[in-house]
């Protein structure tokens, strides 16, 4: 019986997107945009609202989401609508919020 043997550029190839998706998340501003986009759909005028973003900051970051396919945008008449596209981030969301915001966490 052979010992499993690992696929290092399967390997090499899942820990480039995990990273890519980490150092995404890893901004202040996007990790809040998307604590609120976990709940559901939400304007930028609502996002804008909930979070006290500045507007060239919201449009920045919100933008960043997009070219890493984090979030998807539905557009009715002027306003654009954000959702979180990746099933991936959502887990790591979850799990944060598991962490630092269900109560149970160390300061």
């Amino acid at each position: 019986m052979t010992p499993l043997t690992l696929d290092i550029e399967a390997m090499r190839m899942a820990a480039g997107q995990a990273t890519r998706l980490l150092h995404t998340l890893a901004n202040p501003d996007r990790l809040l945009l998307l604590c609120q986009l976990s709940q559901g759909e939400k304007s930028v005028g609502e996002l804008a609202a909930l979070l006290g973003i500045v507007q060239p900051t919201l449009s920045q970051q919100l933008g960043v989401l997009r070219l890493e396919n984090v979030v998807s945008t539905r557009r009715a008449g002027k306003q654009i609508f954000y959702t979180v596209k990746d099933p991936k981030a959502l887990v790591i969301l979850n799990e944060l919020y598991s962490l630092y915001c269900g109560g149970h966490h160390d300061h």
